[in-house]
C-alpha cells in the first residue's frame, strides 16, 4: 500500500472530533436560552397575575379578612357574601348594563368607521390621501386629556350631554384604528380587487364582498381594543355622565371608593366582575387578535 492510500486511510478512519465539540456546545448554548427565557417568562407571568390573584382572595375571603396582619394567599373559608353585599346597596346591576350598552354601541360605530377609512386611505385615490392620513397619525401624539374642553362643549351643543350618546359619538374612530386597518388592507393581494373591478364591482361590493370576509382578523382586534378601551374608560364618562343610574363600572367603583367606610371587599368583587368579561373576551380571540397585529406588519 503507498503512502497516499495509508494517509487517506488514516483520514477516513479519524473520528470527527473538532466537530462534535461545537455541536454539543451550541446544543447547551440553545438548552441554556430555552431555560432562562422560560424562567423571565414564569417571573413575568407572576408578576403580572398576581395582582388579579390577589383581587381574587379578596373578593372570596370574609369582610377584612385580607386586610389584617399578616400576608393571607388563600381565604380561611369562601364567601359569597362580598358579591352579594356590593348588589343589594349599589346599583350593580345597572352599571354593568350601561357599561355593556356604551361598549358594544362604541364598538360597533368604531370599528365600522375604522375599516371604511382604512379601505379608503388603502384602496382610493383621492387628492390629499397622505397628507390627510398623516393628520389623522398626528392626533395619536395630543393627549385625551388636551381635547376633553372641546369634547364637552360639542356634546353640550349637540345637547347630548348627560346620555349614553355623550360617551359613545366622542370615541367614534379612532387614529390607531384606521392605521391598523390601512395596513391590514394593503397586505390584500391587489389582484383580487383588480379582478372584482373588471367584473364590474364597484367600491362598495369589493369592500362588502372581498375585503371584509378576508379581515376577520382585523375585525376581531379591533373589536378587542375598542371594546376594552371603552369598557376601561373612566375620566370622559365621570364628566360626561351625570346621572348616577347611567354610571358604568369604572365610574361604580370610585362611587363605592368614596363612601364615608369604604367597603373593600365589595369593592373588589365588583372589580373582579368588571375584569372577567374582558379576561374571555381576550381568551376566545387571542387567535384572531395575534393574527390581526401578524398580518398589519405590527411586531
Amino acid at each position: 500500500m503507498t503512502a497516499p492510500t495509508l494517509v487517506q486511510s488514516a483520514a477516513v478512519a479519524a473520528p470527527p472530533t473538532t466537530g462534535a465539540r461545537p455541536s454539543r456546545r451550541r446544543r447547551r448554548g440553545s438548552t441554556a436560552g430555552l431555560v432562562l427565557r422560560t424562567a423571565v417568562a414564569a417571573i413575568a407571568a407572576a408578576v403580572v397575575f398576581f395582582p388579579l390573584y390577589w383581587m381574587l382572595v379578596v373578593a372570596f375571603s370574609p369582610r377584612g379578612e385580607a386586610f389584617e396582619p399578616g400576608l393571607r394567599l388563600w381565604p380561611s373559608a369562601l364567601t359569597l357574601d362580598n358579591f352579594a353585599r356590593a348588589f343589594e346597596r349599589y346599583p350593580v346591576g345597572e352599571w354593568f348594563v350601561n357599561s355593556v350598552v356604551i361598549g358594544a354601541f362604541i364598538t360597533v360605530v368604531t370599528v365600522t368607521l375604522n375599516l371604511m377609512a382604512g379601505y379608503a386611505f388603502a384602496r382610493i385615490a383621492f387628492p390629499g390621501r397622505n397628507v390627510l392620513f398623516l393628520v389623522a397619525l398626528a392626533t395619536l401624539m395630543i393627549p385625551v386629556q388636551a381635547i376633553m374642553v372641546a369634547q364637552f362643549r360639542v356634546v353640550t351643543g349637540l345637547q347630548i350631554y348627560g346620555t349614553y350618546w355623550s360617551v359613545i359619538l366622542p370615541g367614534a374612530a379612532t387614529a390607531f384604528g384606521i392605521f391598523l386597518a390601512r395596513q391590514f388592507i394593503l397586505a390584500i393581494p391587489q389582484e383580487l380587487v383588480e379582478a372584482a373591478r373588471i367584473d364590474g364591482a364597484g367600491h362598495v361590493r369589493v369592500f362588502l364582498r372581498i375585503v371584509l370576509p378576508l379581515s376577520r382578523p382585523l375585525i376581531a382586534v379591533l373589536t378587542l381594543l375598542t371594546l376594552l378601551g371603552s369598557w376601561n374608560d373612566f375620566a370622559w364618562p365621570l364628566i360626561a355622565l351625570k346621572d348616577n343610574a347611567l354610571f358604568t363600572l369604572p365610574i361604580g367603583l370610585l362611587y363605592m371608593k368614596g363612601q364615608t367606610t369604604p367597603d373593600y371587599s365589595g369593592i373588589m368583587a365588583l372589580a373582579l366582575l368588571s375584569v372577567l368579561p374582558m379576561v374571555v373576551l381576550f381568551l376566545v380571540f387571542q387567535r384572531y387578535f395575534v393574527q390581526g397585529f401578524a398580518r398589519s406588519g405590527i411586531r
